[in-house]
């Protein structure tokens, strides 16, 4: 039978399942078998040829039809895993049923009344089959989940058969063991399979499938309470699923093996189409939901402990139920780990490969989703963040977060891919061997609209954030504190800073400092208080090799003097903030040596007009989100116990507005008072009092520069006059071998903000990662025009 002919017969069934107004009964086969027996229809046709509006008509009109169609699908996906797909005919069956409940899933989920029916029994769906009592009945989505698993590793469907040729002794689906047919090489396991084009094909529709069941939560507003597992995820990664094993190292290593280069020859990807790509994304996005977990409410999955021969540690605790997480958790070998970081880091890099040799290889486009699976091995797996800290190779994922959030300042509809980045980056801080590698010289000339400059990855990294600083939009407003804090988490290991990256950060602090800036709104001034933490720990702790950032404190030393004599008094306050209505932009971008950009690189544009971008929950504030540890002799960390009175930066009252678009974080009035507090501010209300300048002025830690200032200034001036020098390279020399040992303050301790986890965060991972997951299946496009609640799709 021709495609045309199948597709018509296919469209003639729906059309007769939409204007049924009788039941039709789930025996009649001769009726249901037209929607998956005799076609031939991709997942493409099945969208297009049963739209929308008439699943929604058998939902509300004949909802007996739509439940017994859902039904008879399952029913078909269960045989086909239970015989094991040997005809083509069956495999064909297990396909249509596939792609027509992927299109019909997301419909049962958006409607609150039929949100229980996959977790209903269906009568006669006994566990064991036959007609035993219906008391242990599976409900009908975990006999849907169990299929699909079973089916993923269905020898000549999805997995290379081991037997040679002899139709007759067709393995035995149920007795195979799955972990002998992993899909790829990599963690705990050797073996590569002959790609197969039509078995990558199969394993993708399966995915699809799964995927739309694991979505019902888009279906649900955002909630703050954490308890809300997916009962779909939650069923299918238990020890129910045999296959949860083989099945995650399968998705894993199918991600981190995949090489876009087009196995090894460039330009190769424009010869033959590349049919892993798409098997590889809904890999990764399977993945990624799979460990939606979250870590601050329940015993943390990480384990340290010896290491023993196999693939995971077998220590106890036993770690979370969802055994996706628990593996995660509790892979350990020095070959695996690196096998994950050279596959992410490869993938990272792949759209910077791009800039410098346009189509050498194919531009690969789920880094969001490596990015989230990035995130959640370094804080599901402690060794394995250490690992990623123990060498240089933690700068093969810190030079394309950088590349993307450079590229993504000015984008609108990529501000979730802004935040993962600065995430990772400061979960990444919080270990002092970050700060180590970053001193390692940046010689990649990846082209990046950034001024060109000679030095570090620590100054790539200053560089980069002080570009999104003042030349971000708007919205990034929130994430200035998470810059800063990284800054000053790296900042006592830099070892030498150029001159452009200390440029940039008095830039900085001259912008943050201006009165107006400082007066406007009751957190500015932790920016400052940021700041001069990166100074203070540079010149107590590496001095020597710093003689540029010296340099640059010294010719800027008034910005100093001015925030020493910053005026308290009502008078001096409501003219700064007059002084603001006149200039509305936040950071001016004068005498900032902008400096000429690097070759090739294109500045960073806003999103097009109409590009759709799902909407985010606010993220916790800086206090929330990290903790503070302080720094002993001997390099090891303390936590220090958060003060109950004091909001982040040194004595500020706590007041910090909850709107997304500014700083959100928790007040620790009582709530009465917060809502008052927060609701005047965004009214623009908030007035600043001397009181509270003064409260936080006396905090600023100036000691130290102002010690630096008055030994070295007058030296400084000194050598100017009796050499009569303008030269900036004589007074580097001598601020080179210059010391103040014994002249400066004691030096304080260090402290670092590590990240914590928080069903904050949490939530934030969740929220962006399906909303990324919506938008990125289009074809075909699952949810679209559905009725999700957990974000918004809005046009830029």
């Amino acid at each position: 039978m021709g495609n045309a002919d199948s597709k018509l017969n296919f469209r003639k069934a729906v059309i007769q399942l939409t204007t049924k107004t009788q039941p039709v009964e789930a025996t009649d086969d001769a009726f249901w078998d037209q929607f998956w027996a005799d076609t031939a229809t991709s997942v493409q046709d099945v969208f297009a040829l049963v739209p929308a509006a008439e699943i929604r008509a058998v939902r509300e009109e004949s909802p007996s039809n739509l439940a017994t169609l859902c039904y008879k699908a399952v029913e078909k996906l269960v045989q086909g895993a239970e015989s094991g797909c040997h005809s083509e005919k069956e495999k064909q069956i297990v396909l249509n049923c596939s792609r027509l409940l992927t299109r019909i899933l997301p419909y049962i989920f958006e409607d609150p009344d039929w949100r229980g029916f996959f977790w209903s029994t269906v009568p006669g769906a006994g566990r064991g089959g036959g007609d035993e009592d219906d008391e242990n009945a599976r409900p009908l989505a975990e006999s849907l989940l169990l299929a699909i698993a079973d089916l993923l590793f269905c020898p000549e469907f999805t997995v290379q058969s081991h037997r040679k040729n002899n139709v007759d002794t067709a393995e035995d689906i149920h007795a195979i063991d799955s972990c002998e047919y992993i899909w790829e090489a990599g963690v705990g396991f050797a073996h590569s399979p002959q790609p197969n084009y039509t078995h990558d094909l199969n394993r993708t529709e399966l995915l699809k499938l799964l995927l739309t069941c694991f979505s019902e939560v888009m279906y649900l507003p955002p909630s703050s309470d954490s308890g809300n597992t997916n009962p779909w995820v939650q069923f299918f990664c238990s020890t129910e699923n045999r296959h949860a094993l083989p099945l995650f190292t399968s998705l894993l290593n199918i991600v981190c093996a995949y090489d876009p280069v087009g196995y090894g020859i460039p330009y190769n990807h424009l010869l033959f189409s590349d049919y892993r790509e798409p098997l590889v994304e809904q890999a990764a996005q399977v993945l990624i939901v799979t460990l939606d977990y979250d870590t601050s409410t329940s015993s943390s999955p990480t384990v340290d402990g010896t290491t023993t021969g196999t693939v995971m540690d077998d220590i106890d605790p036993p770690g979370p139920d969802n055994l996706f997480v628990n593996y995660l958790s509790r892979i350990h070998r020095e070959e695996d780990f690196q096998f994950i970081l050279k596959g992410v880091a490869r993938l990272l890099s792949n759209p910077l490969l791009q800039t410098y040799l346009p189509n050498s290889t194919k531009k690969i486009q789920f880094h969001q989703e490596l990015l989230v699976l990035f995130w959640k091995l370094c804080d599901f797996n402690k060794k394995f963040l250490f690992f990623v800290l123990k060498s240089s190779d933690v700068l093969d994922i810190l030079v394309p977060i950088l590349y993307f959030l450079n590229d993504a300042r000015a984008d609108q509809s990529r501000v979730g891919l802004m935040h993962i980045g600065v995430f990772i980056l400061l979960l990444l801080s919080g270990e002092r061997n970050f700060g180590v590698r970053l001193n390692k010289p940046y010689s990649v000339r990846v082209p990046m609209d950034i001024p060109v400059f000679t030095g570090t990855h620590a100054d790539l990294l200053i560089i980069v954030f002080h570009k999104i600083i003042t030349s971000g939009h708007q919205r990034l407003q929130p994430l200035f504190d998470c810059l800063l804090t990284i800054i000053v988490n790296v900042s006592p290991y830099l070892k030498s800073l150029s001159m452009v990256a200390a440029n940039k950060l008095l830039h900085l602090l001259e912008a943050f400092s201006t009165t107006w800036f400082l007066f406007s709104t009751v957190q500015n001034h932790h920016l400052v208080f940021f700041l001069l933490e990166v100074f203070n720990n540079i010149i107590q702790y590496q001095f020597d090799g710093n003689s540029n950032l010296v340099y640059a404190i010294i010719r800027k030393r008034n910005v100093f003097h001015q925030l020493a004599n910053l005026p308290t008094d009502l008078q001096s306050i409501q003219k700064a903030l007059q002084r603001k209505k006149k200039a509305p932009e936040p950071i001016s971008r004068t005498n900032s040596q902008e400096g000429i950009s690097m070759e090739g690189s294109r500045p960073a544009a806003p999103a097009e007009p109409g590009t759709l971008k799902a909407s985010l929950v606010a993220t916790p504030g800086i206090d929330k989100l990290t903790e503070k540890s302080q720094v002993s002799e001997d390099g090891t960390m303390r936590s220090l116990e958060p003060e109950s009175s004091q909001s982040p930066a040194e004595g500020s009252p706590p007041g910090i507005i909850s709107d997304t678009e500014s700083w959100s974080g928790e007040l620790s009035q009582p709530k009465r008072e917060r809502r008052r507090l927060s609701s005047a501010s965004i009214a623009g209300q908030w007035n600043p009092t001397p009181e509270w300048v003064v409260s936080w002025k006396s905090k600023l830690p100036l000691q130290t520069i102002m010690r630096l200032l008055q030994v070295l200034v007058p030296q400084v001036e000194k050598i100017c006059i009796d050499k009569g020098l303008t030269d900036e390279s004589e007074i580097l020399k001598f601020l080179q071998h210059g010391t103040l040992v014994g002249l400066l303050p004691v030096p304080h301790p260090i402290l670092i903000r590590k990240y914590q986890a928080n069903s904050g965060t949490a939530m934030w991972f969740r929220t962006y990662m399906w909303g990324v997951i919506y938008l990125r299946n289009v074809d075909p496009p699952i949810w679209y025009d559905t009725d999700v609640k957990l974000f918004e799709i809005q046009r830029v």
